[in-house]
């Protein structure tokens, strides 16, 4: 029990701050956009990624020599692109709340979920080498895997559904401009950070 709820805080914490996944989760719940197939695809990306730190591969990144750099430059041109989206979203204007229902196909939006996670080199170093170092250092590393798993699909389902008591404040267009530019102004952060790490 002890290594479950150690695991489920850790798993938490890693995934609470604002990040250019659960920036796109919050919007696809703002938007009612195909919300349940975008978290439970973050919550199983982030469980397949748990299990395989904790199975002990965690070195991957050390035993492929430059698979980091093409991980971290990868996921810094993806955000700069996803980025300027946002913000072209936010110059363009026009979105409501009704309108996101009939905006982009479940493809597209699992496409970018998808991309937004597993080409972001933080994902690696967070889940797979911090979760599955500490993980060693409990006996039952199965219920430490399965507290961070139960953590990540209690998050993303409950930012994605929970988005909705944003409701009455994005009926107005200009809450989705000011969206568009802080999700656009977190993915380049997080671009800048990653080319200057």
């Amino acid at each position: 029990m002890q290594a479950a709820m150690a695991g489920f805080a850790l798993g938490f914490s890693l995934i609470l701050a604002i990040g250019a996944q659960n920036a796109f989760v919050l919007r696809q719940g703002l938007r009612r956009a195909h919300v349940f197939a975008v978290c439970l695809t973050c919550a199983l990306s982030d469980a397949v990624l748990i299990a395989a730190g904790v199975a002990g591969f965690g070195a991957l990144s050390e035993a492929v020599p430059g698979l980091e750099s093409v991980m971290r430059y990868g996921g810094a041109a993806f955000l700069l692109a996803y980025g300027a989206r946002s913000f072209h979203a936010a110059w363009k204007g026009g979105a409501q709340m009704g309108e996101g229902q009939r905006a982009g196909s479940l493809r597209a939006a699992l496409l970018t979920c998808l991309a937004l996670t597993w080409l972001n080199p933080h994902v690696y170093l967070d889940t797979v080498v911090l979760l599955g170092s500490v993980s060693a250092q409990y006996d039952d590393r199965l219920s430490f895997a399965l507290g961070g798993i139960t953590a990540s699909f209690v998050f993303f389902f409950s930012l994605g559904y929970g988005a909705r008591i944003l409701d009455p404040l994005f009926r107005r267009p200009e809450a989705w401009r000011v969206l568009d530019v802080l999700v656009g102004g977190v993915m380049w952060a997080i671009a800048v950070k990653l080319i200057w790490m």
